[in-house]
């Protein structure tokens, strides 16, 4: 990551969740932490994440879920970022997500999960250590 320019974060809620506190808490300390950031909105499909990731540049993607469909949505935004050649984009999760899926979805690509009462700092330390790395 150069630092002449903000990491850009895309944070996305996949599905017919219609829940989205936790996605802008998250948006917001990302933004505070000094992040450019761009919020998706609810119900998105995992076509439209990708393709506003590829869209707005973004560095890392935020996927946030509380409908239970995690295994089928964060999966998919994988498949997809894959099939266009966009591997790069760092993607975390969170959610209401049982702790024997964490290392399913870790398996297939998604490099962090939070849960409930995690800390949004270290969700900010996660993605900027693993940017700066790159």
């Amino acid at each position: 990551m150069s630092n002449d320019r903000k990491i850009r974060v895309l944070i996305a809620k996949p599905g017919l969740d219609g829940h989205d506190r936790g996605a802008k808490v998250i948006a917001r300390a990302f933004r505070d932490a000094g992040f450019e950031v761009i919020y998706t909105g609810l119900r998105q499909t995992p076509e439209m994440i990708v393709s506003a990731a590829i869209q707005e540049d973004v560095d890392a993607i935020g996927l946030s879920c509380l409908s239970g469909a995690h295994m089928h949505l964060f999966p998919k935004v994988m498949e997809l970022l894959k099939a266009k050649g966009v591997d790069d984009i760092l993607v975390f999760g969170g959610g209401t997500i049982p702790d024997e899926d964490i290392s399913k979805l870790k398996a297939c690509g998604v490099a962090e999960v939070y849960t409930p009462g995690a800390s949004t700092q270290d969700a900010i330390a996660f993605v900027r250590d693993n940017l700066t790395r790159k």
